[in-house]
């Protein structure tokens, strides 16, 4: 997809806080949710987006409202880091197809690293074990 676009309310993230499709949620309040990725990259792997917003990538986020999402991204990736105590952290976010970006809804991904280990590949390999999410869930939630 182009990095501009029409917002489409059928892709997962906005099914998601419809409530239409399930997730394993870390934290949630009506700026944004934050829940385990399904594929991820690293132990932890956490993505969090906004709500109330049609922003397919940060580029199209309305300006007055980036500001508390933000704040939410950082509350989650400091939960995250304190639950998990990781070496390091990416929180990474992308726009349009050519940059990575496989679900067309704003969020960012908060990705604990450990010295040695190597992550797994974008959106690729299977689904992570729902017990293991829900305990790495749990853990974070923990902390906000």
């Amino acid at each position: 997809m182009t990095l501009h676009a029409d917002y489409q309310t059928d892709n997962i993230f906005a099914k998601m806080l419809r409530g239409d499709v399930p997730c394993v949620k870390v934290f949630e309040d009506d700026v944004a949710l934050a829940f385990m990725d399904i594929f991820p990259q690293t132990e932890g792997h956490t993505l969090v987006i906004p709500k109330g917003v049609e922003a397919r990538n940060f580029l199209d986020m309305p300006t007055d409202k980036l500001g508390a999402y933000m704040e939410r991204v950082q509350k989650v990736a400091r939960a995250v880091e304190k639950a998990l105590k990781p070496d390091g952290l990416r929180v990474i976010q992308f726009n349009g197809a050519s940059a990575g970006q496989t679900v067309y809804h704003l969020h960012f991904h908060i990705m604990p690293i450990r010295e040695g280990d190597s992550a797994r590949p974008h959106a690729s390999g299977a689904p992570a074990d729902m017990g293991q999410l829900n305990a790495l869930a749990d853990q974070i939630a923990a902390h906000l």
